[in-house]
């Protein structure tokens, strides 16, 4: 499975690609969409979303892992920050990808194993799991692996969950069948 996970944000959104079968998962590549804050907000959405679909070409994933919004104090940067969050979801639904959100608290959680973990934190532990020689720059790009590390994890727990629940359902229509056709 290959996924790319996104880090939105309005001047710097990270990208990065991993493959992987939820066990393990190695690095494909990572980098950042950079937009200039003296742009037109419309002009840097379509930048940003230009640069997923060409990354989404270029790399022909399997699923988009993005980083769940979550509340500022700032309302105007909340709302700028789902709007970049839109465009990389309609991107992703353009390319008939699956797309899966993370709140930030969990991918922490799952990459570093605190919840609250500081940026540098993150960026370290995504160079050891990934195997990297450094940790990756900028922030935004370690978060945006950090976001693909935590679907792989999170995505084999949801497979075993659907399993068990099919196995129960299949083995209670079993008993059913048995109760009844006596």
């Amino acid at each position: 499975m290959r996924v790319l996970g996104i880090d939105p944000g309005s001047e710097t959104t990270g990208w990065g690609v991993i493959d992987g079968d939820r066990r393990r998962y190695t690095l494909v590549e990572y980098g950042s969409i950079k937009t200039n804050a003296n742009e037109k907000f419309a002009t840097r959405l379509l930048k940003i979303c230009d640069a997923i679909e060409e990354l989404i070409v270029r790399f022909k994933p399997d699923s988009c892992a993005l980083e769940d919004g979550f509340l500022k104090t700032n309302v105007r940067v909340t709302l700028k920050l789902g709007q970049v969050r839109g465009v990389a979801m309609l991107a992703a639904a353009r390319a008939a990808l699956e797309i899966h959100e993370y709140a930030p608290r969990l991918i922490k959680q799952t990459v570093v194993g605190y919840g609250n973990a500081e940026k540098h934190q993150v960026q370290e532990m995504v160079r050891i799991l990934l195997s990297l020689k450094a940790a990756p720059q900028p922030y935004d790009a370690a978060d945006a692996l950090a976001v693909a590390i935590c679907h792989f994890h999170h995505a084999g727990l949801n497979e075993r969950i659907l399993a068990t629940e099919a196995r129960l359902k299949l083995s209670s229509s079993i008993a059913t069948h048995r109760r009844t056709s006596r």
